[in-house]
């Protein structure tokens, strides 16, 4: 049974009138890396805020790695750590100075940090420029240390927010690697935030929609995808080497086909998963070559905009 780490019961935070987060059910489970997305102000760092036991909810309950983040929220910044969207590291220090500081102010002895230090700008790719001061560096370098600084007290969770931010196409990479072998070597679990939304579909497990303080819908990206298709049903596309006569009548006519549609000598034709190889048949016995087939893919901006608007 999957152990979750983050779990909220109505947790609402509102500000005089203005309702941030508005009851908010959530559960981020052990070891996954989990996106959490939404418009400006839709109440995604709010949320970090309250989770990180740096700001109290107006009413509702969370936990945090077993602890409550009221109650215990020095424990819970004792297990869990934020990235903030802009980092809050020193340009005057170098990366081991930076480190070396927060070290110190999570308590750990010279000797803890000076081997933490060591193993983390090797993790992040950064020992080269360990003596070096963080403001010559360019901002993906910042961004790797700033996940090495936020590593510091070995924390169960992570809270990442915009992370690739600003970042070119090879730091953008490099970020998001180092987020997956962080993941998958160490088993952290990761709630990154994101209005790049093509890594969050490269990166994240599952992914979590919140729209004005509601959360609209958490779920795998696969699931998602199969309810923007209807479920079980979906387009697949071919594309032959001819369309003959007849022949869009006869695949109509299949058990388990809706609808078909051609543009030019490609064909769309919506259909049960398992109708697939009796629709492939068909063609080939009109005497049609398949030059491609394959599924409709939903983007993740497409899922994303669907329960945006609906929502």
């Amino acid at each position: 049974m999957t152990q979750n780490v983050i779990e909220t019961h109505s947790l609402t935070k509102r500000y005089g009138d203005f309702t941030a987060v508005d009851e908010l059910y959530l559960s981020v489970h052990e070891g996954e890396i989990f996106g959490f997305l939404g418009p400006n102000g839709a109440g995604k760092t709010t949320t970090i805020l309250m989770l990180m036991g740096l700001s109290v909810p107006t009413s509702g309950t969370a936990v945090v790695a077993g602890y409550d983040i009221v109650e215990s929220s020095k424990d819970v910044r004792r297990v869990a750590s934020v990235l903030p969207e802009y980092s809050s590291l020193y340009g005057e220090l170098t990366a081991h100075q930076n480190l070396d500081y927060i070290g110190q102010l999570n308590d750990l002895s010279k000797e803890v940090r000076e081997k933490k230090i060591t193993e983390l700008l090797e993790i992040v790719g950064m020992t080269e420029w360990r003596d070096e001061k963080l403001e010559a560096y360019s901002r993906g370098m910042k961004q790797r240390v700033g996940i090495a600084s936020a590593l510091m007290k070995a924390p169960k969770v992570v809270f990442l927010d915009e992370p690739t931010l600003g970042l070119d196409p090879v730091g953008t990479k490099e970020v998001r690697e180092l987020i997956l072998r962080l993941n998958r070597e160490q088993g952290l679990t990761v709630v990154l935030t994101s209005h790049l939304l093509n890594e969050v579909q490269m990166t994240c497990d599952r992914v979590g929609i919140i729209n004005r303080g509601k959360l609209i819908v958490t779920e795998t990206l696969e699931n998602l995808t199969k309810e923007m298709t209807g479920g079980e049903e979906r387009n697949v596309e071919f594309k032959l080497s001819e369309v003959p006569p007849n022949l869009i009548g006869n695949l109509e006519s299949l058990e388990g086909v809706k609808q078909v549609t051609q543009k030019g000598d490609r064909l769309h034709v919506y259909t049960s998963i398992d109708r697939d190889y009796m629709v492939s048949k068909t063609i080939v016995d009109h005497g049609a070559v398949i030059l491609l087939m394959r599924p409709k893919e939903y983007s993740l901006e497409e899922i994303f905009m669907k329960y945006y608007e609906e929502g």
